[in-house]
């Protein structure tokens, strides 16, 4: 099929452009599956198509609660190091998180006290002839000391998507259990679910050139294998061009599709 749409489809797509069914393409099923597994982590970890923005919400339970009461010890030497264990699981699809919500009251907006309602409370006798440039100069002040001061929505934290933990750096006190926790993140697109990654012409040629790698990997013991009607297949020069073409396609993504790092995305 000229459009894989499935995993099975894409290795048949893979092992014909290689020359089935005219050559036999000499890898076991399990090197295909690495060869397939190994292309849709470099797309998902490597390309703005392979991830997406999403949100997701979290009810703070007991379990959390009481995680975050605890603590534990490593020693080195005669030194014991205590670390706080305050984190929330996080799926293992989630490779960046931007922005989380939902655990401090904004002092600024979100409540009858703060200080944009009052502003808007006061001007609201004249709200037909504000200045509107104003009015949203001054909100957008107030924006901007809600994130510098990180007060409010906007909590301190630390993540890395090779644990899969969340850590909070608040006060244990503001988890409140039965309340939702809310992450701006990033994650991995699942090609079972997203299975138009099959046929992402990154995907087609990458996975195609892994295979040949391996294929010519399998192949170069047995240089110049004789097949029937005189056809000969060269092991190592396979490898060779396969690694060619393996390190020109990472090129070529890596500098114009790559996303930028966790830390610019905003």
């Amino acid at each position: 099929m000229a459009s894989p749409s499935t995993r099975a489809e894409l290795i048949t797509y893979c092992k014909r452009q290689l020359g089935e069914p005219v050559l036999q393409v000499n890898i076991d099923d399990e090197q295909v599956n690495n060869v397939i597994d190994d292309t849709f982590q470099f797309f998902q970890e490597n390309c703005y198509n392979g991830m997406e923005r999403a949100f997701l919400r979290h009810e703070i339970t007991a379990d959390d609660k009481t995680r975050f009461s605890a603590t534990t010890t490593t020693s080195n030497g005669n030194t014991n190091w205590l670390e706080a264990t305050n984190y929330v699981p996080i799926p293992d699809h989630v490779v960046g998180i931007t922005r989380v919500f939902g655990l401090v009251s904004n002092s600024i907006r979100s409540n009858l006290f703060g200080v944009e309602y009052q502003i808007f409370l006061n001007d609201l006798y004249a709200f037909g002839s504000l200045d509107i440039l104003n009015y949203y100069m001054n909100k957008t002040y107030l924006e901007t000391l809600d994130m510098v001061l990180n007060n409010g929505s906007f909590q301190q934290f630390r993540f890395t998507s090779r644990r899969d933990r969340l850590y909070l750096d608040i006060n244990k006190d503001f988890l409140k259990e039965g309340t939702n926790l809310l992450i701006e993140c990033h994650r991995l697109l699942d090609p079972t679910d997203a299975t138009e990654m099959n046929n992402d012409p990154f995907v087609k040629k990458y996975a195609t050139a892994l295979m040949k790698k391996q294929w010519g990997m399998n192949l170069i013991k047995y240089n110049n294998v004789q097949l029937p009607g005189g056809v000969t297949l060269n092991g190592r020069e396979i490898y060779t061009d396969a690694l060619a073409e393996i390190e020109k396609i990472e090129s070529e993504v890596l500098s114009k599709y790559a996303i930028p790092p966790m830390d610019m995305i905003g």
